[in-house]
């Protein structure tokens, strides 16, 4: 927006201003960053079920009143003398303020006096003063959209899944060679939340030692003692099959290990559909969780497998609450190219979802990164659809692409990666050493959502969830 300034001599007595501002967490943030005061009561809280409602630092509500005479009246080069602040309420996150700056007096020397008042929900006044500045000294025109984006590291949607899990019972999780203190702490971590009821299955002797390292009681926890890994993970795919665990979660073991006694054919845990992983990613300013798939089990998946891991995908976005996922099948292009293989997948994926082979969500494809989550890329580029632009659910052409896109998202792009594998008759928590306590608690949140929807066909939060309790 560009904006013009207005000159001493063009200013007049009665001459008014006001903006319009939402106040947002982001905002008390920033300022908290700006500003060192880390006062609670002007810290928001994401737990959207706790009753504290940050309240806006007054001088930020007083700083709106700067925002208003540097860029409209009088505007660019405007320069503060002084002001006088009156407080007569209070501002929260959620509430539309009104600023408003109307010319009081003319001084010599290129002096106006201004009354500013800041009102808020309801009209009522918020603050109110009078400020004196010095009037711009030459006529210019500014582009008021120059300034870098700020992007906060706040895993709100995270928050949110671990939140959810509140008042469902813990899901009783057998846990596969717990034997060094990460993987232990994880599992531990997440009971201490109340998400899973942990049964730790490995060589007793490691598992007790990891907990010593780790400063953990071991109390209340069951052991099963088998130290060799393989044979640990069949006995937790013989819990699940007993009806005694729900789901199984990696400890300290290759990953094949356990998914060779996941998928054996006979006493495994096989279903029709073939296993795949979901990262569920929390991206810093992104105002919904991203689901990317599959980055971690299939290497170089053919279109049916791509088929399981589309559908596998929606019914994880469907079991977070997320209505009619919006997937986004990527490729290095937008178009359909016979010398792109993946091109031609990404078609036949759109179209069978189309035709109901897929269900549960809209499918588009082939699209490339930018267009699939940037609208403003998708229009220049003349991409349309429900999906462009706006995808939840992103399928990768291989997992080298995945691995690689999720993994940029975590270390240069600030995101938390959680996730679980899927295709199995009970969700497999896969974490890893290198995932921070949010991402391993929410990948269990994840897990008891999951399996909350496999055994209900609804997800935690809908009308007909609340209806069942």
């Amino acid at each position: 927006m560009i904006r013009e300034n207005k000159l001493y001599d063009e200013l007049s007595i009665g001459d008014t201003e006001s903006v319009k501002r939402v106040c947002t967490a982001n905002d008390l943030f920033v300022f908290a960053h700006a500003s060192g005061n880390l006062n609670p009561l002007h810290i928001p809280d994401d737990d959207e079920h706790d009753d504290h409602e940050a309240v806006a630092p007054s001088m930020w509500v007083g700083a709106l009143i700067s925002s208003v005479l540097g860029n409209v009246l009088p505007g660019p080069g405007t320069l503060y003398r002084s002001q006088t602040l009156r407080f007569l309420d209070r501002a929260h996150v959620g509430d539309e303020l009104t600023i408003t700056v109307t010319v009081k007096e003319k001084l010599p020397n290129s002096v106006v006096v201004m009354d500013t008042v800041v009102k808020g929900r309801g009209g009522e006044t918020v603050a109110e003063g009078v400020a004196e500045v010095l009037a711009p000294e030459r006529k210019v025109r500014v582009d008021m959209e120059e300034l870098p984006e700020i992007v906060l590291q706040r895993h709100q949607h995270f928050d949110h899944y671990i939140h959810s899990c509140e008042g469902l019972e813990p899901l009783v999780t057998a846990v596969v060679a717990p034997e060094e203190k990460e993987s232990l702490g994880g599992a531990l971590l997440a009971a201490r939340h109340a998400l899973i009821r942990p049964i730790l299955i490995g060589s007793e002797p490691l598992i007790r030692q990891a907990a010593h390292e780790a400063g953990e009681d071991l109390g209340m926890f069951e052991i099963i003692d088998i130290p060799d890994h393989v044979a640990a993970a069949g006995r937790a795919v013989e819990l699940v099959h007993e009806g005694y665990a729900g789901a199984i979660m990696k400890g300290h073991l290759h990953t094949s290990d356990l998914l060779h006694q996941v998928l054996k054919s006979k006493g495994g845990l096989r279903t029709s559909r073939r296993m795949s992983h979901a990262f569920v990613m929390d991206v810093p300013g992104l105002d919904h969780p991203l689901i990317i798939s599959d980055a971690a089990i299939n290497i170089t998946p053919d279109l049916a497998t791509k088929v399981d891991i589309t559908q596998s995908a929606i019914d994880v976005a469907l079991a977070l609450g997320i209505q009619k996922p919006k997937v986004g099948v990527l490729s290095a292009v937008e178009t359909v190219n016979p010398q792109i293989p993946s091109t031609l997948d990404a078609a036949a994926l759109s179209k069978m979802s189309d035709r109901g082979q897929i269900k549960g969500g809209v499918v588009d494809g082939p699209l490339a990164m930018d267009n699939a989550m940037d609208a403003e890329a998708a229009t220049t580029k003349g991409v349309t659809g429900l999906v462009a632009g706006h995808a939840e659910v992103l399928i990768v052409p291989n997992l080298e692409a995945g691995n690689m896109l999720a993994k940029q998202l975590a270390f240069v792009s600030g995101a938390e990666a959680a996730g679980i594998a899927l295709g199995a008759s009970v969700p497999i928590i896969l974490t890893s050493r290198a995932d921070g306590e949010k991402a391993r608690l929410a990948s269990c949140a994840i897990a008891v959502l999951y399996r909350f929807w496999q055994e209900n066909g609804f997800p935690v939060g809908s009308r007909l969830a609340e209806a069942a309790e």
